[in-house]
């Protein structure tokens, strides 16, 4: 069950109209553990003003979750809304479970929280807006493709490998993302990396490294062998979908026959 308690109102003018005090109890073996969190709440006047209504020319994309619009707030700042389809039973599943993750979360190469919109039926989640939306829509296209070089692809590379590490083995908690895959991967103005979308990730406590889960998640074709077929999942499976990812990114390399840039001149791989 999902707990908001109300806070005391901010004084962040018409874009905030308060806190809210989550604290998600599930199975533990769920999702995640007990903890409050508190996020800024918008106003749903101030988002639907920033969307021009929710209008399809606002819309930049749909997942499992529900519709992704951008919004523009009075002030001027950008930001993305993830709005949960009424209709969507697992929509509401991964709310709970991406506010938990990432509202705990901090480093440049993963999407920032800004904070929720709920109002009745209404939850939304609202992010910082990536204006090169996600790796996909570039890598997978001719032409946006064409503007990627090697430099900028390793420095995406690398980014996501950081990101990686910060949920594996840097933050406080450690996550296993389950759905890595370039669509999850979002780009800022300088094509800096962010990891996005926490709803099928899953936070390990204490000392644990390995999970079983009658429930396959994910997408496959980036998912490893052991997690497709019986459902074991671990940093391996992260590390598996990111080898994924980064071979769609160095194609590039192997159509050129220059697949050898991959590998570290310091193995000293010889002819």
């Amino acid at each position: 069950m999902l707990y908001l308690r109300k806070r005391k109102k901010s004084n962040h003018g018409q874009r905030i109209g308060g806190r809210l005090g989550y604290k998600y109890t599930g199975d533990h073996n769920d999702e995640n553990h007990n903890e409050s969190i508190e996020l800024p709440l918008f106003d749903l006047r101030a988002i639907t003003k920033a969307t021009d209504n929710f209008s399809i020319n606002s819309k930049l994309g749909e997942g499992g979750f529900g519709p992704v619009y951008k919004g523009v707030m009075e002030e001027g700042q950008e930001i993305a809304i993830k709005r949960l389809s009424r209709t969507s039973h697992q929509g509401l599943v991964e709310f709970k479970n991406e506010v938990n993750c990432i509202a705990k979360l901090q480093h440049r190469n993963l999407v920032k929280l800004l904070g929720c919109c709920i109002h009745g039926e209404e939850k939304m989640l609202i992010y910082e807006y990536m204006p090169n939306r996600s790796l996909d829509l570039i890598l997978f296209d001719l032409m946006g493709s064409a503007l990627l070089d090697w430099p900028k692809r390793f420095h995406i590379i690398n980014g996501i490998a950081k990101g990686l590490m910060y949920l594996h083995q840097d933050s406080r908690l450690r996550i296993i993302h389950r759905d890595l895959k370039a669509s999850n991967i979002l780009l800022d103005f300088d094509m800096n990396p962010k990891i996005s979308d926490f709803g099928m990730a899953r936070i390990f406590g204490g000392n644990e490294t390995e999970a079983n889960t009658s429930r396959v998640v994910g997408t496959y074709g980036y998912m490893p062998p052991e997690y497709a077929m019986d459902g074991i999942f671990s940093v391996k499976s992260d590390v598996f979908s990111f080898g994924v990812i980064m071979l769609e990114i160095a194609w590039m390399l192997y159509r050129e026959g220059r697949s050898l840039e991959l590998v570290d001149a310091y193995l000293g791989i010889s002819d």
